[in-house]
C-alpha cells in the first residue's frame, strides 16, 4: 500500500490536526464521520458522498480493530484496520482517514475540532455522546438518512449462504482452475 492513497491515512489524529487547522485557516469546512466500515458497500459510499457534500474536506474516523472487537464481538472485524483505511481512503469523496481506539470518537473529535460531524441513520444528535464535544468546539452534528436495503448484516448473511451452498457442491476441475 503506497502512493497517494496511503498519504491520506493518518495513524494518529494528533498528526492530522495541524493539516485540518491549516485547511480551516483557508476557509475550508471540515466534516468528520466515524464508523467501522468493515465491508464497504454502496450504501456506505452514498452516505460518505453525502457527508463530503456538506463541506470541503471529509475525514473518516475508523474504529481500530480492538475497538471493533469490543463493539461487534471477537469475530470482527473481517478486514484489518489498515485495509479498511486503505479502502476508505481510496474513495474520491474521502480526503483523510484516521483511527480511534475507544468506544466513541470523542477524544479524536476533541483533537480534530470539525465544523460538522455526520452520522448515518436515525440518531438523535442530542442523545449522541460526541455531540457535546463537537458543539463545545463550535461545530454541529448532521444526520444523513441511510439508504434502505444496504447493511453489513445482510451482506454477511448472503456470504454465509453462498459459502454453505458452495460447500454442498464440488466444482468441476475446469472451474476450479485445475487441469
Amino acid at each position: 500500500m503506497t502512493g497517494k492513497i496511503q498519504d491520506k491515512i493518518f495513524t494518529s489524529a494528533t498528526d492530522l490536526a495541524p493539516v485540518l487547522a491549516d485547511l480551516k485557516q483557508q476557509g475550508k469546512v471540515i466534516v468528520t464521520t466515524n464508523g467501522i466500515y468493515d465491508f464497504l458497500h454502496a450504501g456506505h459510499v452514498e452516505y460518505l458522498e453525502a457527508a463530503r457534500n456538506m463541506g470541503d474536506v471529509l475525514v473518516v474516523i475508523l474504529n481500530t480493530d480492538a475497538s471493533t472487537k469490543r463493539i461487534k464481538g471477537p469475530a470482527r472485524p473481517i478486514n484489518a484496520e489498515q485495509d479498511r483505511a486503505f479502502v476508505a481512503a481510496g474513495l474520491g469523496c474521502v480526503d483523510y482517514v484516521t483511527f480511534f481506539d475507544e468506544d466513541t470518537p470523542i477524544q479524536v473529535l476533541e483533537i480534530l475540532k470539525p465544523d460538522l460531524h455526520a452520522k448515518g441513520g436515525d440518531y438523535d444528535p442530542d442523545k449522541m455522546p460526541e455531540t457535546a464535544t463537537i458543539r463545545k468546539n463550535g461545530g454541529d452534528v448532521r444526520i444523513i438518512p441511510l439508504k434502505q436495503g444496504y447493511s453489513n448484516s445482510k451482506q454477511f448473511q448472503k456470504i454465509k449462504e453462498a459459502a454453505e451452498y458452495d460447500a454442498q457442491f464440488q466444482r468441476p476441475d475446469w472451474l476450479a482452475g485445475s487441469k
